[in-house]
């Protein structure tokens, strides 16, 4: 094996910097451990299996004391170890066998190291589709992560570090990224969303005239944010695990765009619709039941129990048909060209092709979410693949419109023209970032 590389101690230092800033249950593996662990893992990384590249997520996780603090109420669907009769050599050849058994959608090995800091294979652990599943917005509710962190494997040379639900560092190609920018959550690109959610907002304001007048509209304007910020991220979280990259444009103009498959589909924006009117019903019948309930009543009328039970079962229905309408999507990116759609998501079709060549002579990679002035570095578009250059070029010449690129590798781009400089981001945050019990915190743990 060769010596271990700058940056996979880059790695250990930055996951051990992190370790030491929080409160943690657990003990904090030594820095040898940890440059131990990512040497394998890279090198893993450049494996073949049966032709196929190996793909594999490991869990540091003490066998001793797997479950520090467990949940007041286990689900059933929560993660459990299943621990080998004897402990495995943590190697690349081990670790190349066991990724046949240990689909990273649903398995992570158990990992963990001795007194003399030597690593081992303890076990596997299961259950690991419903953290996936709460991690890319596939599900409300999942099961919090097991173990002190994760490393997956995901690519040639490419490791994942998470930490909680936070995706903490990636190692690419032996380049190190520490910092995403949640360019959704603030920035140009956040005010291009909201802005193209205000038809929605619209829609569910008059819903909440007629039929809950007292209700403030303010607090549900911002769940509707969340909700197409949400479902932007869902698209492009999907359109990733293709591995066959893919660009979307969203602008409600569509010249210099040569639509090769045209089509109108709207289901998704009017799912997102239904989607949020069943969650206000929801919601607001559950206060009318706690409201009575805290006055002490003791009968409640039966109609309460049955809406919130129909708004319930409804959320869910439609829940899974926007996870259909993203799939159906996503898939669309597969053949090459531009998904393209109007400001409000209704889709006009994939296969396009951006047509416009005058390209800036620099554009503007941003380091902040912000893009300000002094976070911009300028860049050449001419170092960038034709997919890149194409959405430049046409975001350069249609000011109102946004452009996201996945390439083939996954790494996630946006690109938008502010003022007389086209920006780009990347390194993008596209997942939920929570904290789980692994972290010390006053009050109750939640039921998961």
């Amino acid at each position: 094996m060769s010596k271990l590389n700058s940056n996979q101690q880059d790695l250990a230092l930055h996951v051990l910097d992190k370790l030491k800033h929080v409160k943690l249950l657990l003990p904090i593996p030594p820095l040898a451990v940890l440059e131990g662990l990512f040497e394998v893992l890279f090198y893993t990384s450049m494996q073949t299996e049966e032709s196929h590249l190996v793909k594999v997520t490991v869990t540091l996780i003490d066998p001793d004391n797997p479950d520090p603090k467990p949940p007041k109420r286990i689900v059933a669907e929560r993660w459990s170890v299943v621990p080998f009769d004897a402990p495995l050599e943590y190697n690349i050849r081990t670790l190349t066998k066991l990724s046949n058994a240990a689909d990273p959608s649903t398995t992570s090995l158990a990992v963990y190291y001795n007194a003399a800091g030597k690593l081992f294979i303890w076990g596997m652990i299961d259950q690991a589709i419903h953290y996936q599943s709460f991690l890319n917005y596939e599900s409300d509710s999942g099961s919090e992560q097991p173990g002190l962190f994760q490393v997956s494997i995901s690519n040639v040379g490419t490791l994942n570090v998470l930490f909680d639900y936070e995706l903490l560092a990636t190692l690419k190609q032996n380049v190190l990224v520490s910092r995403y920018l949640d360019v959704f959550t603030i920035g140009p690109v956040s005010k291009i969303l909201k802005d193209n959610a205000v038809g929605l907002k619209e829609e569910l304001n008059d819903f909440l005239k007629e039929n809950y007048p007292g209700e403030p509209p303010e607090e549900w304007e911002t769940f509707i944010d969340e909700l197409w910020i949400q479902t932007i991220s869902r698209l492009l979280l999907r359109i990733q695990n293709y591995r066959h990259g893919g660009a979307m444009l969203i602008t409600d103009s569509h010249p210099d765009a040569d639509i090769k498959y045209s089509i109108r589909y709207n289901r998704l924006k009017m799912a997102m619709a239904r989607y949020a009117k069943e969650m206000i019903r929801n919601y607001m019948v559950e206060s009318m039941i706690d409201d009575e309930l805290d006055r002490g009543k003791r009968v409640i009328l039966k109609d309460w129990y049955q809406e919130e039970g129909r708004s319930l079962v409804a959320k869910e229905e439609i829940g899974d048909e926007i996870k259909g309408a993203i799939s159906f999507l996503a898939s669309q990116t597969c053949v090459d060209g531009v998904l393209l759609f109007d400001r409000d998501m209704t889709s006009r079709g994939f296969g396009v092709v951006l047509k416009s060549r005058k390209m800036p002579r620099k554009i503007y990679v941003a380091h902040t979410s912000t893009a300000a002035p002094k976070s911009l570095k300028a860049a050449d578009p001419m170092h960038f693949g034709t997919r890149h250059r194409s959405m430049i070029a046409y975001c350069w010449n249609h000011p109102e419109a946004l452009g996201l690129v996945v390439s083939q590798d996954g790494d996630i781009r946006a690109f938008h023209r502010v003022e007389e400089k086209l920006i780009m981001w990347e390194n993008i945050k596209t997942q939920q970032f929570l904290k789980s019990r692994k972290i010390k915190r006053t009050g109750g743990g939640g039921s998961q």
